[in-house]
């Protein structure tokens, strides 16, 4: 039965990304802290597999439609990722279930959901004003950033950021992008964001799984229930209310974010 519910939230979990695009981290974790009693460190590394696990099959597909724009994804990562090296060897040193670094994890992990809160919301305004098509030309002024130090600081901040919550690689990437990479269609920023978070969410993965904190079996059950609940949602999402669900969502993180900040 515990079994069930843990597929079920995994399915609704996969809908709401299929739909919306918000990257499952921020709605599995707090999920799992609150509804079902998971230590904070178990579900951050946990859902961090989870979410490199949905996001590579999205990857694979903009792939092959030629949708991802290499250079940005590039320079992110240049940043992210060593910065998650880095963050996961300070967990290893610190011990990831010690209350120091617990209590990091929750109070960052609370702020993380706060700024997704408020990401979700500024693309569900703002995203009516971002270009959705430009031609090669455009295309090529607009994957280049006023100065490539920018795509990689922001590309580390994001890295630690859910190297110890799990989450930031979805609304809070998207936002970022949006901000640095302005002439650049809605399409192929999304596109970047999800293909940038696979190898982030991996590296920190794996190395959350280093130090003992991946349940492996709860990662299974979840990705069962995912899986169909993100084919499900991305055949849906033409006819659904994409501004309403950003908002009711982005609520739903502030109230959760407040929650773990004060634990």
């Amino acid at each position: 039965m515990h079994d069930f519910a843990f597929v079920f939230a995994g399915f609704l979990v996969g809908l709401v990304v299929g739909l919306t695009g918000v990257g499952g981290g921020s709605l599995m974790t707090p999920l799992l802290i609150f509804g079902f009693g998971v230590k904070p460190y178990l579900a951050i590394g946990t859902d961090l597999l989870f979410a490199a696990a949905t996001k590579f099959g999205g990857s694979l597909g903009l792939a092959r439609s030629r949708a991802i724009d290499w250079p940005v994804v590039g320079l992110l990562s240049a940043g992210s990722i060593p910065a998650a090296l880095l963050t996961i060897f300070v967990l290893h040193r610190v011990g990831p279930a010690s209350p120091a670094a617990q209590s990091l994890m929750t109070t960052t992990l609370g702020a993380a959901l706060l700024l997704t809160a408020a990401a979700t919301l500024y693309k569900a305004v703002r995203s009516k004003h971002v270009p959705t098509r430009a031609d090669a030309t455009q295309l090529a002024a607009a994957t280049r950033p006023r100065h490539w130090s920018q795509p990689v600081l922001f590309g580390a901040l994001i890295g630690a950021l859910v190297s110890l919550s799990s989450v930031g690689a979805g609304a809070i990437g998207v936002t970022v992008l949006m901000l640095l990479y302005p002439a650049l269609p809605l399409p192929r920023i999304i596109a970047a964001d999800i293909a940038y978070a696979v190898p982030l969410t991996l590296v920190a993965g794996l190395g959350h799984a280093s130090i003992g904190s991946v349940d492996w079996s709860l990662l299974a059950t979840l990705l069962a229930g995912s899986l169909p609940g993100i084919w499900l949602g991305s055949r849906l999402v033409r006819s659904a209310p994409d501004r309403l669900i950003r908002s009711l969502l982005s609520l739903l993180l502030a109230y959760a974010g407040a929650r773990l900040i004060a634990l």
